[in-house]
C-alpha cells in the first residue's frame, strides 16, 4: 500500500526542480519571477462524473487536467513556468498513477511547466491543477479590451468534442471510427499557447478567451466585459472532421456551443488581418474569422448570407448542465 509520500516520491518528484527555487518536499514551494515580468496564475478543477467518466484513461486524463490549465495561459498569452497539483483519490493504484502522471509531465515537458508541489489525499477522485505563468506587463490579452470594428477569430476546429460526448450518451448516433476519430478531441485538447504568446507578444489582438463552455457563451463574457456586441457568421466557424460530415443543425449547434475545445476566441483590428495569418502560420495554427465586434450591445447570429439565425443555444455551466 502506498503512502501519501510515497505516491508523491515515485510519481510526481523530480531530482531537482528546473525553474523554482524550491520545489517539492517543503510547506511552500519558492517561485521568483523573471526580473519585470507579470505572473499569470489559474486554477481548473475535474472532478470524476461531472468534468470526466470513471474509468477514463489515466495518461489522457493526466494530459487533460493540465491542457485546461495550459488554455488559460494561452487566452492571456503567458508562458508557463510552473504548477501545482491537488489530487484526491479513492485508493492509490500504481498503474493509474503511473498513467496519469506520465501524461501530465509529457504536456508538462512540451511546455516547460514545471511541478512544484500540491497535495495528496483519499476520497472521489478529484483533480486540481494551478498554473502559473509570465507576459511582459500591459501585454495580456484581456476579456475587457475587445473594441467595436474587431474582428472575432477562432483557432483550430469546434465540436468535434461535444460530438464525441453525443456519440459516448447515446445522442448522436455514431460509427466506432467516427467516435474514436472525434474522441481525440475531447480527451486530449492542444493548448494553444504558442499562438497566444505570439499575439499578446505582438500587440496583435485586443481580447481573447479559452473556449471551454462553449462559444456563444464564452464569447459572450468578452461582451459582457468589454460593453461591446457582436455579429457571429455560424456557418464559419470551423467545423471538427468529424462533424463537419454530419447535418448542417447539428454542426451549428455544436461549433457555436459544444465546449470542450480549448480553443482560443479573440478579436484583433480588421488591419491586422494579415499579421494575424502570419503569427498562426508561424505556429502551424489554423485561424478563422467568424465575425465582428460591434458597439450595440447583443450577439447577433447569422448564417452565410447574412441572413438572422433563430437557434437555441446554451453553453455549459457547472452547476445548472
Amino acid at each position: 500500500m502506498l503512502s501519501e509520500f510515497d505516491l508523491i516520491k515515485h510519481y510526481f518528484n523530480r531530482d531537482r526542480p528546473a525553474r523554482a527555487t524550491l520545489g517539492i518536499g517543503d510547506d511552500c514551494a519558492l517561485l521568483t519571477p523573471t526580473p519585470g515580468m507579470q505572473m499569470a496564475i489559474s486554477s481548473d478543477m475535474l472532478v470524476e462524473g461531472r468534468h470526466f467518466f470513471a474509468g477514463a484513461e489515466p495518461y489522457q486524463l493526466g494530459h487533460k487536467s493540465l491542457a485546461v490549465n495550459l488554455s488559460d495561459l494561452a487566452a492571456m498569452g503567458a508562458r508557463p513556468v510552473a504548477c501545482t497539483l491537488a489530487l484526491a483519490l479513492p485508493a492509490a493504484e500504481r498503474d493509474w498513477l503511473h498513467g496519469f502522471s506520465s501524461g501530465l509531465f509529457a504536456l508538462a515537458d512540451a511546455h516547460a511547466c514545471e511541478l512544484i508541489g500540491g497535495d495528496t489525499t483519499k476520497g472521489p477522485r478529484n483533480i486540481c491543477i494551478t498554473v502559473f505563468g509570465e507576459l511582459q506587463p500591459g501585454h495580456a490579452l484581456r476579456r475587457d479590451a475587445a473594441q467595436p470594428g474587431d474582428d472575432i477569430w477562432i483557432s483550430g476546429t469546434l465540436g468535434d468534442a461535444r460530438l464525441a460526448l453525443a456519440g459516448y450518451l447515446n445522442e448522436v448516433p455514431l460509427d466506432e471510427a467516427s467516435l474514436r476519430a472525434a474522441a481525440v478531441r475531447m480527451h486530449a485538447p492542444t493548448p494553444r499557447v504558442e499562438l497566444g504568446m505570439l499575439l499578446a507578444r505582438q500587440r496583435l489582438a485586443h481580447a481573447a478567451i479559452d473556449i471551454s463552455d462553449g462559444l456563444v457563451g464564452d464569447l459572450g463574457h468578452i461582451l459582457a466585459r468589454s460593453r461591446v456586441g457582436a455579429t457571429l457568421d455560424v456557418d464559419a466557424l470551423p467545423a471538427g472532421d468529424v462533424l463537419a460530415t454530419r447535418d448542417t443543425a447539428l454542426r451549428r449547434a455544436y461549433t457555436a456551443a459544444g465546449g470542450d475545445d480549448y480553443e482560443l476566441c479573440f478579436t484583433a483590428p480588421a488591419s491586422a488581418r494579415a499579421a494575424v495569418l502570419a503569427a498562426a502560420g508561424s505556429v502551424a495554427t489554423p485561424v478563422t474569422r467568424v465575425g465582428r465586434i460591434e458597439a450595440a450591445p447583443g450577439l447577433r447570429l447569422v448564417d452565410a448570407g447574412g441572413h438572422a439565425l433563430d437557434l437555441k443555444l446554451s453553453s455549459f455551466d457547472h452547476f445548472t448542465s
